[in-house]
């Protein structure tokens, strides 16, 4: 039994090809649940491992995708059944193992969640490891003292993934979200999900020399890292928290201890990837119910086939992505 799939091979010169092929069933990975895959989403990692970024993925030919979400069609574990509707996101999905961007996966079960009452599978990957890994950083933050009354939240990259679910998330809770882009031309898109105010990547950078800012931030969703991250550290009000999810910008901070012995803020390391699966079992459920943002269509700025998605890699790579690419495997 065959399946389509978007295929990532290396070439004999060291460079890598994309192309959408009919794979067998038997190319998967062995694991207890084979899914059929209805949606999936664009990530910046699956951009890095669709160009052979080996801390991403190692052995090619590869199928990329960490998010998938579709129907089970076979278990050999009794707390799944065929028909089963499931989210699976982060553990080895897409980086070693065969991810979303086919129209079959086969993965342990240990990966897999039910999906939540209150999402579609559509919606499910409207969200994805992106709108998951914003939904974890506010649950941490909220976790260590974060409140709408605390002061705004700064959250960097905001016409991304991450940024984008994060500023809508938060708008919704009742905070005050001021985002950070290098897009000047998205305003009216950062506006309409719930930006109060907008910066300019410069504006945060400013001061860089310094080593504390003015107190401004009640608290901060950082996609980018490098020192945007630690001048909106030198910001926090005192006692609040800057989470980190992302490295787009640079892995490195040019950090000093001061602003945390002198105002007693803390850096929240967020992960998506490891967490146990009890945890992203709660996040999921917050986002199918209490947490759910409201007009997710707003986030979905693109629908994606397999045909569309070497493009859209092309995008997201130079930069160009805005809000969330779906993957719709019926297409």
């Amino acid at each position: 039994m065959t399946y389509r799939a978007f295929l990532v091979e290396k070439n004999e010169d060291g460079t890598f090809s994309r192309s959408v092929v009919e794979r067998e069933i038997s190319d998967l990975p062995e694991g207890e649940l084979l899914i059929d895959v209805k949606f999936s989403s664009l990530n910046y990692k699956d951009a890095l491992s669709a160009i052979g970024n080996p801390g991403v993925t190692r052995n090619y030919p590869h199928t990329p995708g960490i998010d998938a979400a579709g129907t089970i069609i076979e278990s050999t574990v009794q707390n799944f059944s065929t028909g089963d509707d499931v989210v699976v996101i982060g553990f080895d999905l897409g980086m070693n193992t065969s991810g979303g961007f086919g129209e079959r996966v086969r993965v342990p079960a240990a990966w897999a969640v039910p999906l939540p009452q209150g999402l579609s599978l559509q919606e499910a990957m409207t969200l994805g490891t992106a709108g998951f890994t914003a939904a974890l950083s506010i649950h941490k933050l909220e976790q260590a003292g974060m409140n709408p009354k605390g002061g705004p939240v700064l959250v960097s990259g905001a016409t991304g993934g991450v940024g984008s679910v994060a500023i809508k998330l938060l708008d919704q809770l009742g905070y005050e979200p001021h985002a950070v882009t290098g897009k000047l031309d998205q305003h009216d898109f950062l506006t309409s999900i719930g930006a109060r105010e907008i910066l300019s990547r410069e504006d945060l950078e400013a001061g860089g020399d310094r080593p504390l800012l003015k107190e401004l931030w009640g608290g901060v969703v950082d996609t980018v890292g490098g020192g945007m991250l630690f001048n909106a550290i030198k910001g926090l009000r005192y006692g609040q928290s800057a989470a980190a999810c992302g490295l787009v910008n640079s892995p490195n901070i040019p950090a000093t201890v001061l602003p945390f012995i002198l105002r007693h803020v803390n850096l929240l390391g967020i992960d998506s990837v490891e967490l146990p699966l009890s945890e992203k079992v709660e996040i999921w459920d917050k986002l199918a119910s209490i947490w759910k943002p409201a007009g997710l269509t707003e986030l979905k700025k693109l629908t994606l086939s397999l045909n569309t998605l070497s493009d859209a890699i092309d995008t997201i790579l130079d930069g160009g992505m805005v809000g969330r690419g779906v993957l719709d495997l019926g297409l």
